[in-house]
C-alpha cells in the first residue's frame, strides 16, 4: 500500500500529479459539505442531527473519494460535515486523528500495523490484523471500526497477452519461470519497491525468485503501468490492487498465494473520545464499509485518475446508486 512510502507525499494513488478534477470540492480544508443529500439505507431519523463531524483524509485519489463517502454518509445523517480531506501524507492525517482536530477517515490497517505501530511483521490474516491494531490503538485514544475486503497493496501484473503466452496466474508461477528460464522475465518497479524488504528484495526471497538485476527496469510508477501495458520491455510490472489502470489498461494481476504482501483494508479510524460522545456513527458506516472492495475501488479510482472526474462527485454517484444515501 503505496501510503506507507515517503514517496507518496504529493502524489496520487496512481503516482502521477494529482488531476486537474481534484481542484474540486474535497480540498479546500476546512469546508462545510454543502451537498444537499438525505437518508437512504442509512442515516434514516438522522441520529447525528445537531452533531459537528470533521471528516478527514490523506492526500491520493482513493483516500479522497473515501473521505468524501464517509462525509456525505455523515451528512446524510443529519450532521454538519467538516472536510479536511487531502491532508498530505499518512502522518498529517493521523496526527488530526490522535489530537483530535478531525474526528474520522477512512485508513488502511497494514499502515496502522506497521507504520503507526512499529510492527515489522505483517498479519497474514486480515480480520486477525484489524483485530490487532483495534486492540494495540485503543491505548492511543484510537477505535477502528470493522475493515472492508478493499485491500489496496502490492502486486505483481501483466498485460492479458504476455500472461497468456507465460501462463502465469500466480507469484509461484513467476518463481518457477525465473528458475528455469531466468532470462524470460522481465520487470518493471518503482524506487522503493526495488529495494524495500517489503518489495522485490523481499518477495524473491519468499518464493525463490532468481530474476537477473539487468532484467529489472527501476522507473516511475505512470511509465510501469504503459510499459506493462505495451508487454515489450517488461512483461511484468509492479501495481497496486485498487489502481485505476488495472482495469483501464485491462491489466491482469497475479495472485499472492503464500501471502507475502501485507494487508491494507480500508477501516474507519475514528477518534475514541469522539465515538464515545456519539457511537450511532458506527451504525451509518458499517453498511458502507462491508460494500467497499478492491473491484470496486479500482473502477472508481479510475473514474478521477484516468477519467478525470471530480471525487466527491464519484463518491456521491456511488453512495445514490447504493441506496445509501439520497440526492435533494
Amino acid at each position: 500500500m503505496r501510503d506507507t512510502r515517503t514517496q507518496w507525499a504529493g502524489v496520487a494513488a496512481v503516482g502521477v500529479a494529482l488531476p486537474a478534477a481534484l481542484c474540486g470540492c474535497g480540498l479546500k480544508s476546512g469546508e462545510v459539505i454543502a451537498d444537499a443529500v438525505g437518508p437512504g439505507s442509512i442515516g434514516k431519523d438522522q441520529p447525528l442531527k445537531g452533531v459537528t463531524i470533521t471528516v478527514t483524509s490523506k492526500n491520493f485519489s482513493e483516500q479522497i473519494i473515501l473521505g468524501e463517502m464517509m462525509g456525505l454518509a455523515l451528512k446524510a445523517a443529519g450532521a454538519q460535515v467538516i472536510d479536511r480531506t487531502n491532508i498530505q501524507g499518512s502522518i498529517g492525517a493521523r496526527q488530526a486523528i490522535l489530537k483530535g482536530t478531525a474526528d474520522a477517515m477512512y485508513d488502511y490497517t497494514g499502515t496502522a500495523w506497521i507504520t503507526y505501530l512499529g510492527h515489522t511483521r505483517p498479519i497474514p490474516d486480515p480480520q486477525a490484523q484489524w483485530r490487532a491494531v483495534r486492540g494495540e490503538d485503543a491505548h492511543n485514544g484510537v477505535t477502528w471500526l470493522p475493515p472492508a475486503t478493499l485491500n489496496n497493496t502490492y502486486a505483481l501484473g501483466a498485460n492479458q497477452a504476455n500472461q497468456k503466452k507465460y501462463g502465469f496466474t500466480t507469484l509461484s508461477d513467476v518463481a518457477a519461470l525465473s528458475r528455469s528460464a531466468p532470462g524470460a522475465v522481465t520487470l518493471c518497479v518503482e524506487n522503493e519497491f526495488d529495494v524495500r524488504e517489503d518489495g522485490l528484495p523481499g518477495m524473491e526471497k519468499a518464493y525463490g525468485m532468481k530474476i537477473p538485476a539487468a532484467n529489472v527496469k527501476v522507473t516511475d510508477s505512470g511509465i510501469v503501468y504503459t510499459q506493462v501495458a505495451n508487454g515489450s520491455s517488461c512483461i511484468l510490472g509492479e501495481v497496486f490492487t485498487t489502481d485505476g489502470r488495472i482495469p483501464a489498461k485491462h491489466l491482469h494481476v497475479l495472485a499472492d498465494d503464500k501471502h507475502f504482501f501485507p494487508n491494507y483494508n480500508a477501516a474507519p479510524e475514528i477518534n475514541s473520545a469522539f465515538l464515545m460522545k456519539h457511537p450511532q456513527l458506527a451504525a451509518v458506516l458499517d453498511p458502507i464499509t462491508k460494500k467497499l472492495t478492491t473491484r470496486n475501488q479500482q473502477q472508481l479510482n479510475a473514474k478521477v485518475d484516468v477519467g478525470g472526474e471530480d471525487p466527491r462527485k464519484v463518491a456521491k454517484a456511488w453512495l445514490v446508486r447504493e441506496g445509501f444515501i439520497t440526492a435533494r
